[in-house]
């Protein structure tokens, strides 16, 4: 069974620093290029950066810049830190497979509010 468990989020002023954690299942996580997204009230979920399993990375032209994604293989891990964070960004974060995700693996989210 696969479980994605998100955590790290919080209440921060803009110009703040967050970082977000993500527990994988090892089936997925070892196979997988890995995501975070995040959904803002009334918006739709968008992915914001994913990582292979070499540790390549990509970023939406929205946070690049200001976040970086990492993973532990060895730990089932994936990373999102996040710098400089503007009110805009405040959503719950989801981690998942990615850039395709899967609605099966979508887990509770951790709540990131940025106040400005």
């Amino acid at each position: 069974q696969v479980q994605l468990v998100e955590s790290g989020g919080g209440l921060v002023q803009a110009g703040g620093s967050l970082r977000l954690s993500c527990s994988a299942s090892g089936t997925i996580f070892s196979i997988n290029t890995m995501g975070w997204y995040r959904q803002a009230p009334g918006k739709q979920r968008e992915l914001v950066a994913f990582i292979s399993r070499a540790y390549s990375t990509n970023y939406a032209d929205s946070v690049k810049g200001r976040f970086s994604i990492s993973r532990d293989n060895a730990k089932n891990m994936v990373y999102l830190q996040m710098n400089s964070l503007k009110p805009e960004d405040t959503a719950v974060y989801y981690c998942n497979i990615a850039p395709a995700a899967r609605v099966d693996y979508w887990g509770q989210g951790t709540q990131v509010t940025v106040s400005s």
